[in-house]
């Protein structure tokens, strides 16, 4: 690193060679969530699975990564982040090698449940070591832009590179792409990360099972929510899950040695960059259910196909995270992280204007929104390590990256939610009257099934009155999210002086 008289030492080529090392297991990390979007039916059928027991082996990765998050960034500042994650990295090796080999459901549902837990592990490693390797905060806003760029982008990658591989080896493959980058990553770690700076007292036990435990009932009951409607069960999950994260923040008042300093909890600056964090997860997630679906259903697309096209906005994320930092330089980050969601929420407006056919459309209003959160979700990332000491920095990036992960299930949820209500109010009144009350009329997967055993003529009008349904259900809920994304966009600029 070069030091100038009192200035921060800029971080030279050892430390972005380090940033390269950690980015390896961010992008692993991120395609795992949905890189058995292919695989699922040859799974299904060399193991067996029923039909629960495929949700659990796609779901519970996602469960327990979300719910190990806060327990996991408490561990790095007791033991240091490095550690962890190289821990962490051996035991995704191994647990990838299981998952890989699985001989029954109940050993692939087990492993991708320890292949969750090492995610935890290596989330917020990798985040709050970005603290140590750049010190200079321009820099490091580039870092976290490139960083909020790389997870994005895994998540669209995961379901392509399954595609590919699945074209010349076996479901397994999948879990194997893991261990050349996890084998780089143990070797190289040791030599160029830093240790990082260690907390001397215990991870708080009590506290690990209420976040783990709240965090999972909440998540759980939302994504239940959104995929089986209102339902008692979910709701008292939901319920149970919220109750549980109060008595966490309560303990971490009250406890001598808090899982996460209270004074972080106090910070308005901090607890404006998590409802950036929040809200701009809110949006991508929901809006990608939405996109993906409206590519295969809408557009007739197949799954291959339409995980080709869904990477097309990642290449604006890719294009503006590395330039977001210097934006909030030269705006100012409230700003910036304000005209970030605005612009997102343009993107949202030009989604509304999509109909049965506007491909490219699509494309340009998801690829805005992408563009438009991306500045924001880099701008709240920076300012969340920017308000933790050194030490504190796992215990920070690990709150933000759960309640990003909550964000994504809520926006899952309501978006998709909203646009199954507007396509039940517009099937009921477009659909033929020997469809409109039965499956056709719930959703447009069932209604494309129900037409796949009508006669021709018939079959077209069912599908062409499904379809436009569902885009009007989508302009419904991308407009909903327009709407939040407006207020949230106000809401840090009424709160600019707390975010700097």
């Amino acid at each position: 690193m070069l030091t100038t008289g009192l200035t921060p030492p800029r971080a030279g080529r050892k430390e972005w060679l380090a940033f390269a090392v950690l980015a390896l297991p961010l992008l692993l990390v991120s395609m795992d969530v949905s890189v058995l979007y292919f695989a699922a039916p040859e799974i299904s059928r060399d193991l067996h699975a029923s039909q629960t027991q495929q949700l659990w082996i796609f779901d519970i990765y996602g469960f327990v990564l979300a719910g190990m998050l806060i327990t996991m960034g408490g561990l790095a500042d007791r033991i240091g982040p490095r550690r962890l994650l190289l821990i962490g990295a051996a035991c995704f090796s191994a647990t990838s090698l299981l998952a890989a080999y699985s001989a029954s459901t109940t050993q692939l549902i087990v492993a991708r449940g320890i292949l969750g837990v090492a995610g935890a592990t290596l989330m917020p490693s990798t985040l709050s070591m970005l603290r140590s390797l750049f010190p200079d905060e321009r820099q490091r806003g580039q870092a976290i832009g490139a960083w909020t760029g790389i997870m994005t982008g895994g998540i669209a990658l995961g379901p392509v590179l399954s595609g590919v591989l699945l074209q010349h080896f076996w479901w397994g493959s999948v879990f194997l792409i893991n261990l050349p980058a996890m084998a780089m990553l143990l070797v190289l770690g040791p030599m160029l990360l830093p240790r990082g700076e260690r907390r001397a007292h215990r991870v708080d036990l009590p506290s690990s099972v209420l976040s783990l435990i709240g965090v999972l009932c909440t998540i759980f009951g939302i994504k239940q929510w959104a995929t089986d409607g209102f339902d008692l069960r979910w709701t008292v999950s939901i319920a149970l899950g919220g109750a549980l994260l109060v008595a966490f923040a309560h303990r971490q008042f009250h406890h001598a040695h808090p899982m996460v300093p209270p004074a972080l909890l106090r910070n308005r600056g901090y607890c404006t960059a998590l409802l950036g964090n929040t809200i701009c997860s809110f949006a991508l997630v929901g809006n990608a259910v939405l996109f993906t679906a409206y590519l295969q259903l809408v557009l007739g697309y197949d799954p291959l196909t339409a995980a080709l096209w869904s990477i097309a906005p990642t290449v604006c994320v890719g294009a503006v995270a590395p330039f977001a930092a210097t934006l909030g330089v030269h705006l100012g980050k409230p700003v910036a992280a304000a005209l970030g969601l605005t612009v997102g929420a343009c993107g949202f407006g030009m989604l509304a204007t999509v109909g049965t056919s506007s491909l490219m459309m699509a494309l340009i209003g998801a690829g805005v929104l992408a563009a438009g959160l991306v500045v924001t979700m880099t701008l709240a990332s920076e300012l969340v390590l920017s308000s933790v000491d050194e030490g504190q920095a796992g215990s920070g990036a690990s709150v933000s990256e759960a309640a990003s992960e909550l964000g994504g299930a809520l926006g899952i949820a309501l978006l998709g939610s909203v646009a199954a209500a507007g396509y039940r109010a517009r099937a009921h009144e477009t659909l033929p009257a020997s469809a409109v009350h039965g499956p056709a009329g719930e959703s447009l997967a069932q209604a494309a099934g129900f037409a796949a055993g009508l006669p021709n003529p018939l079959a077209h009008q069912v599908l062409s009155a499904a379809r436009a349904s569902y885009v009007h259900g989508v302009h419904l809920a991308v407009l909903t999210g327009m709407a939040l994304l407006v207020t949230a966009a106000v809401v840090l600029w009424r709160s600019r002086r707390t975010f700097a």
